[in-house]
């Protein structure tokens, strides 16, 4: 039959193999946690990124709305003007036309 030499040296062989095998499948995992993290670290900063430009536009609104008060207020004066002049006439009521 078999020699309990060559037994003992599939016997190893096998152990390496197991081991081996143990080895590839730990180092798939850390290759696939890594792509994963990547992938999580890049949407996180994408996530990041829209967060931050809707605050900064928030902001900007908010800050808008405060300093557009005065702006506003000229709008509105001037529109009352304009419609002031609008309801004068041209000529001097008791001037005549040019001939």
């Amino acid at each position: 039959m078999i020699s309990e030499k060559k037994a003992r040296k599939w016997m190893w062989m096998g152990l390496l193999a197991f081991v081996a095998l143990q080895l590839y499948f730990v180092q798939e995992m850390l290759a696939a946690l890594m792509l994963f993290a990547g992938a999580f670290a890049i949407l996180a900063t994408v996530a990041l990124a829209l967060y931050l430009i809707d605050r900064a536009g928030q902001w900007s609104l908010e800050w808008a709305g405060q300093h557009s008060r005065p702006a506003l207020h000229l709008a509105r004066r001037g529109w009352a003007l304009v419609e002031d002049l609008s309801k004068k006439p041209f000529r001097h009521p008791r001037s005549e036309p040019v001939r």
